[in-house]
């Protein structure tokens, strides 16, 4: 009999499968806006997969919120509604997928093909990339290799628990002594970092497991996985009877957690009237649960980490200050691996030997691969760094990996470069011409306006650059000195104007 394909309607209510039915298979979310493409793959992957469908990235990730498991891989399109000749909505899928399940294996299939897509696909945390259109044998290669990552991700659980951080640089110097003077203290820590700096590695070893805590729950809740509705009824738990679906009563994360540790990740995404509740726990220990008129006290230790930044989301009246402030008694701040000078090449000596299998020799740098690992600004973090040396395990093992073979799954296109300089009399000529040239225009009689100057320059330096590269936007970025994303974000505020 053939396996079903779950799905999710429209209104984003999910089928109620029951428990004995839900999948075995390894389970692989599809996001592709092609509705013959969607099928297609789910036909030929439903023998090796359970399969489930989304078709934009709202949908995909409010599917994600309702599922019962989290899917262990995804097979996304880079060109999603509502700009489908563009990457832009891919990129940011791969970042929500990654915000709302840092385990789940992502390969991209696109037919926005180009190098620098790839590259910057992986950057952002996909583990490969595959052009369309593709032979289905190489696909079903390419998702049984990104399973086998999620094996070798069973000993970053184990990194998490138990390593303590690598590095030697001033930053994580620094980091180190602030977690020794905060990891025992019963007050609550806000953990801010970019994405896959490492804010999860810093709860839950140096916050936790490296304390007096050690023997007691941690429980991570992250705010950003779970639907707003069931935010309260998990943090708080809920009598029998509280809503439709409550045939018993259950304990809450914050009573589990008891005189442990409760880990919220993302809590930005946090909505605002639950963010009142979790300040009433906060200033006094006490809550209720869902349904329930008696008071419970909480002794569980906050720690909450965020790659926003809250005093701007504050501003905005997405944050609540007063819970800022009570969240922040202790603030951390995880430093990038740009600032981590040194480290790069530590850790990529711990993760080489750490993914290498006992019948591998792990893979060696050539020189002047090297000296371009150092220079990289690993934008990604030390989850694009790890990702990177998981490929090139499985790629190059017991080789010499050269500079080109490293530069394939680097995103270079976003690095400083280099800039001919001009004589300084060439450069004070160019600058009196223009001067005159501006003086001109000011002294003519009809109104002047800077802004409209400026953003006429702007749209003619694009054009400029666009027919310059051929129309590829990746090489125009280059030739203007901005990333592409920048790019296209201009691109489309003069397409508005127009």
């Amino acid at each position: 009999m053939e396996q079903p394909i779950f799905w999710i309607d429209d209104a984003f209510s999910m089928i109620d499968i029951p428990e004995t039915l839900l999948p075995e298979k390894p389970l692989l979310l599809i996001v592709d806006d092609d509705p013959l493409i969607s099928d297609t793959l789910s036909f030929s992957m439903s023998s090796v997969f359970e399969v489930i469908t989304s078709h934009s990235r709202p949908h995909c990730t409010q599917l994600l919120r309702q599922l019962r498991s989290t899917p262990e891989l995804a097979l996304i399109d880079l060109g999603l509604p509502p700009l489908p000749h563009r990457p832009d909505e891919g990129f940011a899928l791969i970042s929500d997928l990654l915000k709302l399940s840092p385990e789940i294996r992502i390969v991209v299939l696109s037919g926005q093909s180009d190098a620098g897509n790839a590259r910057h696909a992986r950057t952002l945390g996909a583990v490969d990339f595959v052009a369309k259109p593709c032979n289905p044998a190489d696909l079903h290669i390419a998702l049984q290799r990104a399973l086998s990552y999620r094996s070798l991700d069973e000993r970053r659980v184990q990194d998490i628990a138990a390593s303590p951080l690598i590095g030697n640089s001033a930053a994580i110097q620094k980091l180190r002594l602030q977690l020794q003077q905060y990891a025992d203290s019963p007050f609550p820590v806000l953990i801010e970092g970019e994405s896959g700096s490492g804010k999860e590695i810093v709860a839950c070893s140096c916050l936790h497991h490296n304390t007096k805590r050690t023997s007691k729950p941690f429980f991570a809740l992250n705010c950003a996985a779970i639907s707003p509705n069931l935010v309260e009824p998990t943090l708080f738990g809920y009598a029998k009877g509280a809503f439709t679906g409550a045939i018993t009563a259950k304990s809450g994360y914050f009573e589990d957690a008891a005189d442990g540790t409760l880990f919220l990740d993302e809590i930005g995404e946090l909505p605002l009237e639950l963010q009142a509740k979790l300040l009433r726990v906060l200033e006094n220990g006490e809550y209720q649960r869902v349904g329930e008129t008696q008071r419970r006290v909480s002794r569980a230790r906050i720690i909450a980490a965020t790659n926003r930044d809250l005093r701007k989301e504050i501003r905005s009246g997405n944050f609540r200050a007063d819970l800022y402030h009570r969240l922040s008694v202790f603030s951390i701040s995880v430093p990038p691996l740009r600032e981590m000078e040194g480290d790069k090449l530590l850790l990529l000596d711990h993760f080489r030997q750490r993914y290498a299998t006992p019948q591998q020799v792990p893979f060696v740098l050539g020189d002047e691969a090297i000296a371009l690992w150092s220079r990289y600004s690993f934008p990604g973090n030390v989850r694009e760094l790890r990702n990177i040396v998981i490929r090139l395990t499985a790629k190059y093992p017991g080789q010499i990996v050269n500079c080109n073979a490293l530069e394939a799954e680097l995103d270079l296109q976003d690095e400083p470069v280099g800039q001919v300089t001009a004589p300084p009399a060439a450069l004070n000529a160019e600058s009196d011409a223009l001067i005159q040239a501006a003086s001109r225009r000011l002294q003519q009689t009809e109104p002047f306006s800077l802004d409209r100057l400026l953003a006429e320059t702007e749209r003619n330096h694009i054009e400029a650059a666009l027919r310059l590269a051929h129309g590829n936007v990746s090489q125009a970025a280059r030739l203007l000195g901005i990333n592409r994303t920048t790019l296209y974000n201009r691109m489309e505020s003069f397409a508005k104007e127009q």
